[in-house]
């Protein structure tokens, strides 16, 4: 798995980092010179100290502050090159979080709602954000600690072994410990930070669904349970958590002990070859300087090493969301839709969701052509949303054909099919901005009197003018902020403004009172003259007019013709007429 995960890792640092190859060779540049001038520091501080201040008769001053002048003008090099190195180094990575973003973006947007349902909503919100932020992380702290780190281990040996090179056999036993004691517990952490991320995934799961059903919570007095289980979740993840930190707690005192062993032995061996005239007391000095500069490049790169097993688990879960291709494809060779009057044709069409024992749909065979309304009803779970969601394809038929303009909407570009549609969902949705934006989410160039008649034909229009802004007047997210039945005509409304060729309402009338639907299916007519109209009912009321009414149970086609035919001849529409008679009398 450990090698699964860096592989994933590798491939996505490789993608996209390839355009900021120039800023990572400045990276590199920059922070080679600066830590070139970092090590040298300290074997011109040996200098001033055993040929200036240990200079005999007396200190030599004019040497000290010759020597004293040349280490503050690498100082300044040092700094000058380091701020430049981490200034190009955090626009990379910067830069590489954008990209990576973008493209999960992208990749989830072109989603069929199977690939949304298998990897799930919040899931692949962690993955955009918290997911990308670990790995974007982890490319900040390679440019400005990991770069420099081999160098300064390389180049700092070769000045300790310039200073005393019997004293610097102590880092054949320092060096090893370190990287033995970092390698046996990142191995350990891999496991943790896979397990973390996805209960990362389960909060992000309990708490969406809570937030998204407060009403149905508090309606009944459901808080205690929902409290337990985000409690389970959230203590599941402290636990993880733990663990993983406990294992990272290891990691710098032992850093650091190995880091003051080495201190204490060396000014020990130091002290004694001293003693014998074997190492000057500058050399000593500097090489402490270099000991520590290498065992904290060590602890530096250790610092990075850490974060590599959870964004290398993180990348891992990007590359899944970016390899994911959509069940729903654009054809390598579109063909137009045509200019000709609209129609709509089944051909024997089936479904079956992927897994499934038994088929959604089965046999569905009809036309609509322009001008017409085709109404679908049945009972819960006949198969009605299903039937119209293969119309825009957010799903394909497993079988038979989809038709409109006599080609198969497969073979169509799912641009100009979109184009040509307007849904008006089971759940409306609106977006949290003005009413005028939501609406103009189906014609960005549409003018306030476009808007206002499709609110008028909508039946919206009245509770619209009197709200304070009008149609300025803020919505909350989702329409939280407006009634259902309000929510359900600004989205009708939204359809209306696109003037598509194809019109699906799925139980779009649901939530409004017999007369405002009554108003709102005649102010429609006019509208839908030259579109082919899908409307999927639950109310005979609103349905009767329909030109054709397609009755489903269990997913079979059991009957197609007008309100009168199917009285006299489809026993269960017949009864889905007897029943609604006898509730509307009670």
């Amino acid at each position: 798995m450990y090698v699964h995960t860096n592989s994933m890792l590798l491939r996505l640092l490789r993608k996209y980092l390839a355009p900021y190859r120039n800023a990572l060779i400045a990276v590199v540049a920059l922070q080679t010179v600066q830590t070139f001038a970092a090590l040298s520091l300290p074997t011109l501080t040996a200098r001033v100290i055993d040929n200036g201040v240990m200079a005999q008769p007396e200190p030599d001053i004019a040497y000290i502050w010759r020597v004293g002048g040349l280490m503050l003008l690498v100082s300044v090099v040092q700094v000058v090159f380091n701020i430049a190195a981490v200034y190009f180094g955090a626009r990379a990575a910067m830069g590489f979080g954008r990209d990576v973003r973008g493209s999960v973006f992208d990749s989830v947007t072109a989603y069929s709602a199977e690939e949304v349902t298998k990897l799930g909503a919040p899931s692949l919100i962690t993955r955009i954000t918290n997911d990308v932020t670990q790995v974007q992380t982890l490319v900040v702290m390679a440019f400005t600690l990991l770069v420099g780190a081999p160098i300064t281990m390389i180049g700092g040996v070769f000045m300790a072994i310039r200073e005393d090179g019997a004293l610097s056999l102590m880092l054949l036993v320092s060096v090893p410990v370190l990287i033995v004691c970092v390698g046996s517990v990142v191995i350990r952490l891999v496991p943790q930070f896979a397990a973390m991320q996805e209960y990362i995934d389960r909060v992000n799961l309990v708490l969406r669904e809570q937030i998204t059903g407060l009403r149905v919570v508090r309606a009944f007095v459901r808080e205690p349970h929902e409290r337990d289980r985000f409690a389970v979740a959230n203590e599941e993840l402290t636990d993880v958590s733990l663990r993983a930190g406990h294992l990272m707690a290891m990691m710098f005192p032992t850093v650091t002990a190995v880091l003051s062993i080495s201190n204490v032995a060396a000014v020990w061996f130091g002290a004694n070859r001293i003693g014998s005239g074997a190492m000057g007391i500058g050399s000593l000095v500097a090489f402490l300087t270099y000991l520590v500069q290498i065992l904290m490049s060590v602890m530096m790169a250790t610092f990075v090493v850490v974060m590599i097993p959870r964004a290398a688990v993180c990348a891992d879960r990007i590359q899944e969301a970016l390899d994911t291709e959509p069940a729903v494809k654009a054809p390598e060779s579109p063909v137009a839709m045509g200019t000709g009057p609209t129609e709509l044709v089944f051909d024997t069409v089936g479904f079956a969701y992927p897994g499934a024992e038994l088929p959604v749909l089965t046999d569905i065979t009809f036309s609509v052509e322009a001008g017409q309304t085709l109404a679908i009803i049945g009972s819960t779970g006949s198969g009605k949303t299903t039937l119209l969601n293969l119309i825009p394809r957010l799903f394909d038929a497993t079988a038979g054909r989809v038709a409109v303009n006599g080609n198969d909407v497969r073979d169509l570009d799912p641009e100009d099919l979109w184009a040509s549609i307007g849904l008006v969902p089971q759940k409306p949705y609106l977006f949290s901005g003005t009413v005028a934006e939501n609406l103009r989410f189906a014609k960005p160039d549409a003018t306030d009197q476009e808007i206002w008649a499709a609110l008028a034909t909508a039946q919206a229009a009245d509770f619209v003018s009197a709200m304070p802004q009008q149609l300025d007047t803020f919505v909350a997210q989702g329409g939280t902020s407006v009634s259902g039945g309000q929510r359900q005509r600004l989205a009708i409304a939204r359809a209306l403004i696109k003037r598509p060729q194809v019109f699906l309402f799925d139980d779009s009338f649901s939530a409004l009172d017999l007369t405002t639907d009554a108003k709102l299916r005649a102010a429609l007519t006019p509208v839908v003259a030259d579109a082919v109209t899908v409307i999927v009912g639950q109310r005979v009321s609103t349905i009767a007019n329909a030109d054709q009414i397609l009755v489903l149970e269990a997913g079979q086609q059991v009957g197609l013709g007008t309100h009168a035919e199917l009285v006299e001849t489809c026993g269960t529409y017949r009864e889905i007429v007897e029943s609604q008679r006898a509730q509307a009398v009670a």
